[in-house]
């Protein structure tokens, strides 16, 4: 089992993927351009301001489960001893700051128009800011502590008090009056949203996971090579 986790066994595969992901990226996020901002119709209220969402929605959607695939990675690696699992976490972090980043921003830009403020200390935007935090004590642990063993209970600690805030902002526009819309897409049941923003909604996401993807893998052939440089057989 072991022999898979080498360092060269896996740079020999991940190096090769960031070409491919960035040209497949290239493409779907064209595509969604193209659906978002041409083929997509304006909302009869918000009128062009609606097409934030394209951005705003996906980078959200990205951010929230990219920091549930970290706690659950770093809390399966911490009892079962699975390094390359803080390894992966450490590596997908900074591109969920980065999505995490643009939710709020893209937020505070549709707000404007839509609210007549840049900020408002909304349930939903707050609970957003509230895991833009935990993903930087998250980096920062990492940081600081160079001891594995620490760093690794740490980070877990961390990611597991952070992902009590998911749920938070997934329900907080049910279980509280906020100025932030309900949901408009719901798995188990009939989305209001309509298919012709529900499509180009989903080739954005498709995108931006392309692209989140894309900085993993730059992030993680990194910390290989480190690895390799200290004459690492396997993590």
């Amino acid at each position: 089992m072991f022999k898979f986790l080498e360092p060269n066994r896996i740079f020999s595969i991940t190096s090769k993927a960031p070409r491919y992901v960035f040209i497949l990226f290239i493409i779907v996020f064209f595509i969604g351009l193209f659906e978002a901002l041409i083929l997509s119709p304006e909302d009869y209220k918000q009128s062009h301001s609606v097409r934030i969402m394209y951005v705003h929605v996906p980078a959200a959607w990205i951010s929230i489960g990219i920091f549930s695939t970290i706690t659950f990675l770093s809390l399966i690696g911490y009892i079962f001893k699975i390094k390359n699992f803080f390894l992966i976490s450490k590596s997908l972090a900074p591109s969920g700051l980065v999505f995490n980043v643009i939710a709020l921003v893209t937020g505070s830009i549709w707000g404007k128009p839509t609210w007549g403020t840049w900020w408002a200390w909304d349930a939903r935007i707050t609970s957003m800011l509230i895991l833009a935090l935990f993903y930087l004590m998250y980096l920062i642990s990492w940081r600081i502590y160079d001891n594995n063993d620490k760093v690794y209970k740490i980070s877990s600690i961390i990611a597991i008090f952070g992902i009590i805030n998911v749920p938070i902002i997934k329900y907080s526009v049910d279980w509280w009056n906020t100025l932030h819309q309900p949901a408009s897409i719901n798995i188990f049941s009939k989305s209001s949203i309509h298919e012709s923003m529900l499509l180009p909604l989903l080739i954005m996401t498709a995108a931006f996971a392309l692209f989140s993807l894309l900085i993993f893998l730059m992030k993680y052939n990194t910390e290989l090579i480190k690895i390799k440089n200290k004459g690492l057989d396997r993590l």
